[in-house]
């Protein structure tokens, strides 16, 4: 698996865990998780810490399956399937990750 593509499918792994400290160890200090071209949700390494922290404590039984990967370039693309709660119906989301040499610099969420 392409090394980019690998980095994402490892971040989902640590969301699922629920590990934001392990999560954020992909990402440059500088970091950000928007909306698709559009506004920033968390900004900063520490910025995608605290708000994965918090949305973890509100969802504790939220995940994220994958559905497929794509990558080229400095990207790499997941098709995601994400539940809240068991009892919930999942939505899709497309995650954009962009990447500057080994370090994930945003990601950006269609949904």
């Amino acid at each position: 698996m392409p090394y980019r593509l690998q980095i994402a499918v490892d971040m989902i792994t640590a969301y699922n865990a629920q590990d934001a400290d392990l999560y954020v160890t992909y990402m440059t200090d500088e970091a950000c998780e928007a909306s698709y071209r559009g506004a920033v949700v968390r900004e900063g390494k520490e910025g995608v810490r605290d708000g994965l922290k918090k949305m973890f404590a509100e969802f504790p039984e939220n995940r994220a399956e994958i559905v497929t990967g794509y990558h080229l370039g400095d990207y790499a693309v997941l098709h995601e399937k994400v539940w809240r709660s068991s009892a919930s119906e999942p939505f899709e989301v497309m995650s954009v990750y962009s990447f500057e040499g080994n370090k994930c610099s945003r990601v950006e969420f269609i949904r």
